[in-house]
């Protein structure tokens, strides 16, 4: 493997989940964040992705990697338009259901990610609008750079398809180790599912909308489903103990 590949392999594996669990211990401390907390969250999250992304298209282009050897190519169209359907309605209803199950469990609420999300998803129709920036910006980096570099890196080095989704995958759950062991599970069988598709189709078109759609509709729908969960169980709270033991959450518009 390259020098340069590994460094960015090393800074994939040790440095983005070292600096999401440091972001996360922050966001935890915090009563709450202010629409400039957020704001800023957005900006500086977008500027690191393209920024990163930016320095592996340099790199592969230095080793003479083709675009179309990552995935970055239309391929046959039919079977792009169906797949892209096909793939984003099936994350839709998957997300849909995790959603509903917010106001299923009262204890839902208590969760660390579900926390972490009440103070960073968006609140109001400026924060919206910079939200879906910041979604078309991980939906096309993140593929990119594991559907696309990574996953092309693994099977080229080994020689092995499955070498490269796994690889890929663990690599895309490791970068969300701050979602606790659940979540390092959840992102590694999406991720998989997505490496699968992307190898079948040769192109990451199909995975970028999907990865859009579900970071979308967790975006823009969570909120009110976090404010009704956190209600329900400051309602059990009150019930089962006479007082409530949750404090007010966030004034999600």
């Amino acid at each position: 493997m390259h020098w340069d590949f590994a460094l960015i392999f090393f800074f994939l594996a040790i440095i983005v989940p070292g600096l999401g669990r440091r972001r996360v211990r922050v966001l935890l401390e915090l009563p709450d964040t202010t629409k400039s907390d957020r704001l800023s969250l957005y900006a500086s999250t977008i500027t690191l992705q393209w920024l990163f992304a930016a320095v592996i298209v340099w790199r592969v282009s230095h080793h003479s990697i083709s675009p179309e050897q990552l995935g970055l190519r239309l391929a046959a169209v039919p079977v792009t338009y169906t797949t892209s359907i096909v793939l984003s309605g099936a994350v839709l209803v998957l997300q849909l259901v995790s959603l509903r199950r917010l106001n299923s469990d009262p204890g839902a609420s208590d969760n660390e990610t579900v926390q972490i999300a009440r103070k960073v998803f968006p609140r109001d129709r400026l924060e919206r609008i910079c939200f879906t920036a910041l979604v078309c910006t991980v939906a096309i980096c993140e593929e990119f750079i594991y559907r696309g570099f990574v996953q092309y890196v693994f099977q080229a080095w080994s020689g092995s398809l499955v070498a490269g989704i796994v690889g890929s995958s663990l690599l895309f759950s490791i970068a969300h180790l701050y979602q606790g062991k659940r979540g390092l599970v959840s992102t590694f069988g999406a991720g998989a599912i997505f490496a699968g598709v992307r190898a079948w189709t040769g192109t990451l078109i199909p995975t970028i909308f999907a990865h859009f759609v579900a970071d979308l509709t967790i975006g823009l729908l969570a909120p009110r489903r976090i404010l009704a969960a956190l209600a329900k169980s400051s309602s059990v709270s009150v019930g089962s103990q006479g007082h409530s033991s949750v404090s007010p959450g966030a004034n999600f518009e």
